[in-house]
């Protein structure tokens, strides 16, 4: 290959990674690049990531795309956050709600410190009291911030992501992606040619003999992992000792009175199930261990625990949690399914793709490939898979619940050393620090450490130097000034329906 000639992007499968891929490209690399998306109508796609966390904004934003013609076109609707139910014990409920940070900083601390102590001293609220996302959760209010407010207000900058239709985003970005000059090619792909001097793939054959070559090759096969697994053998890492469930059920049903501005995640007796509101239906799933439960057993469960008439009969899934050895394998780069699978649990799905895009866009070869560029890239990606990991274990495994196999089985397994240390500095003094730029920050991790159950033993030593009626002051006056936003905030349907209210659709 020409080293001048990396000019050519194909692009193997559709799908919400398919499509990301090509509008970023096609928004970002312009018209000197040629870009190929090759997906057939006859390979259906998963289609179950419908939920979202806020960094998919930035994604939204560099391709420029109007925020409510883009929520209208998904059915989409606005979320905050997400609900857990029963994980840390049956009975119980807590939210992560998005934002920068829990309360208003006080002097050189967090100001969950200064609520750990107050806390015990019988002066403070559940910390949903204190943090805008999860009180507004709670009261069904949204808003997408206000610009007449102070900068320091925090309706000034309200951290929200979306929930929408996952077929629909596809079809939209579509839309975008060809209008930008991306070319679709319809077609199964029969043969991958790979170059016998250097191992890269040189072409794609498809069933009907046409042959589409390339440069760069994006592999977002599924699961099935076309060029980065069938065709270049990478190799995968399992984490299903860690996170043991291997199937999921997704079905939609008809929604039952006014979204919620949340997903809801409520844990079973052998994994969990999701609810995700949009304007025209619900999506639900049952994420599940099958070591623990039948697929038949599953899908009477996820059935039996829908707010309305189900749309569809439930659509399995098999997968393997984990990630590839090398999402950047030769001239071969792997996003979405195809790169690894991280249950959608905390939403990562969407983000792990954007992650990849924005990744490779920062490492893009000037000509040809170098090995520095791929390491760096797979350095990148492996940190993220593995802090994502770290995250979701701890929802498992910090758990009070012993009413079935699979649970105790989580309680009791061991954990990443990683995940331990993190723990164990929370336990300690109920001290979280960020390990570079991973994805979830202090906010996240503490409201789910406190969630879960797990309870510093102290707090840090400036806390006792502000006196106890100053302490008790702090509280009231964050616990009411959030409560004060929340208030002003419309409700959640109500700020749809002004501003990106979609057409109705009938089942």
């Amino acid at each position: 290959m020409n080293p001048q000639s990396l000019r050519n992007i194909v692009i193997v499968g559709g799908g919400t990674a398919g499509w990301m891929a090509a509008a970023a490209f096609g928004r970002v690399l312009g018209p000197d690049y040629a870009i190929t998306l090759v997906e057939s109508e006859q390979i259906g796609i998963v289609g179950v990531g419908e939920a979202t966390v806020p960094h998919i904004k930035a994604f939204n934003q560099l391709l420029r795309i109007d925020e409510a013609d883009f929520v209208r076109s998904t059915q989409g609707t606005f979320k905050l956050g997400i609900e857990f139910v029963d994980w840390y014990r049956n009975g119980h409920t807590y939210i992560h709600g998005f934002g920068q940070e829990i309360g208003h900083p006080y002097g050189l601390l967090p100001f969950q410190q200064y609520w750990f102590k107050a806390r015990k001293a019988g002066m403070a609220q559940s910390l949903d009291a204190y943090t805008l996302n999860s009180l507004a959760a709670r009261r069904g209010r949204f808003m997408t911030g206000a610009s007449d407010v102070p900068a320091d207000s925090p309706l000034a900058n309200i951290a929200y992501a979306y929930h929408f239709d996952a077929g629909l985003y596809a079809k939209y970005l579509r839309a975008y992606s060809e209008r930008l000059g991306v070319k679709r090619v319809e077609g199964i792909v029969d043969q991958v040619i790979l170059d016998p001097g250097n191992g890269h793939v040189r072409s794609l054959r498809l069933r009907s003999g046409e042959e589409v070559a390339g440069d760069l090759f994006i592999d977002c096969s599924g699961f099935r992992g076309l060029l980065i697994e069938e065709a270049l053998h990478t190799g995968y890492i399992d984490y299903t000792h860690w996170l043991p469930c291997d199937r999921a059920l997704a079905v939609p049903c008809e929604k039952v009175g006014p979204p919620t501005p949340f997903t809801r995640s409520t844990a079973r007796s052998a994994g969990w199930q999701w609810r995700i509101p949009l304007q025209h239906r619900t999506g639900n799933g049952y994420v599940y261990s099958s070591a623990h439960i039948s697929d038949d057993e599953a899908a009477a469960t996820l059935l039996a625990n829908l707010d309305g008439r189900v749309l569809a009969d439930p659509r399995p899934l098999r997968f393997t949690t984990g990630r590839r050895k090398k999402c950047w394998n030769r001239n071969v780069v792997a996003l979405g399914l195809a790169s690894g699978f991280m249950e959608p649990l905390e939403s990562t799905s969407i983000h792990l793709i954007q992650s990849g895009i924005s990744k490779l866009l920062e490492l893009f070869p000037r000509e040809g490939f170098n090995e520095v560029l791929a390491q760096r890239y797979n350095d990148q990606l492996a940190f993220e898979f593995e802090r994502i990991r770290d995250f979701l274990v701890l929802h498992y495994n910090a758990t009070e619940r012993d009413d079935s196999p699979f649970w105790r089985q989580c309680r009791d397994m061991s954990i990443p050393e990683s995940l331990t240390a993190n723990l164990d500095l929370f336990r300690d003094s109920g001290r979280f620090f960020r390990n570079a730029s991973e994805m979830f920050a202090e906010i996240s991790w503490v409201q789910v450490m406190i969630g879960q159950g797990i309870e510093p033993r102290g707090w840090h030593p400036l806390v006792d130097r502000v006196p106890d009626a100053d302490l008790k002051r702090l509280m009231e006056s964050v616990a009411g000034t959030i409560s004060a936003c929340v208030d002003a905030m419309p409700e959640h349907q109500r700020f749809i329906d002004r501003h990106c209210k979609a057409e109705p659709v009938s089942f």
